[in-house]
């Protein structure tokens, strides 16, 4: 299952075989990163490093999209992408190319977003969703990879300072705007 058709280039990771099968109408949790990096063939870099000993697999979403609101699939529906802790198997993860706090991700002193999400990322997820939601009849939830991945961190700079783990997709998003035109209801996991 490769969608949606038309919209995103298909570009599908070396591992992406590898990767553990589901049944797409399982999937009712779309979660929004941000890549915290600088462009998209950065991303494409991290995308393909194995990380997973055993499955010889890595990190990455199903789909990402640049600030020009290209779109491209990297990780087809009916495989699981390693994105969010504990919550993969349910999942698509969207990443928006997007600065974020590199390169000082878990320095104390630089956890300010750098950029908001471009408006054409903003039409091009808007139309991933409407795709998605007409493919993944069981799809009914949204949520920020800061909503699901709430830990802290030592902090790079000074061990006894802590830090969050995930801030994407960043202070900035707009949340009304997208959960409105989605009509997908926004997944606040009760606090641990």
């Amino acid at each position: 299952m490769s969608t949606p058709r038309g919209l995103t280039t298909l570009h599908p990771l070396p591992y992406e075989a590898r990767l553990a099968e589901r049944d797409p109408a399982t999937i009712d949790l779309v979660v929004i990163h941000a890549t915290e990096l600088p462009d998209l063939a950065t991303a494409r870099e991290y995308g393909e490093r194995i990380v997973h000993a055993g499955s010889q697999t890595g990190n990455s979403g199903h789909f990402y999209i640049d600030r020009n609101g290209h779109i491209e699939q990297w990780v087809a529906l009916d495989r699981v992408a390693h994105h969010t802790v504990g919550y993969n198997t349910r999942s698509v993860g969207i990443e928006l190319v997007n600065l974020g706090r590199y390169p000082n991700w878990l320095d104390s002193r630089h956890q300010e977003w750098q950029e908001d999400i471009t408006s054409a990322q903003l039409e091009a997820l808007l139309k991933l969703l409407d795709a998605l939601r007409a493919e993944l009849p069981a799809l009914q939830f949204i949520a920020g990879h800061d909503a699901l991945d709430t830990r802290w961190v030592p902090a790079s700079d000074d061990v006894n300072l802590t830090v969050r783990r995930k801030l994407d997709p960043g202070p900035n998003f707009p949340w009304d705007a997208v959960v409105e035109a989605s009509g997908l209801e926004r997944l606040v996991p009760a606090s641990e």
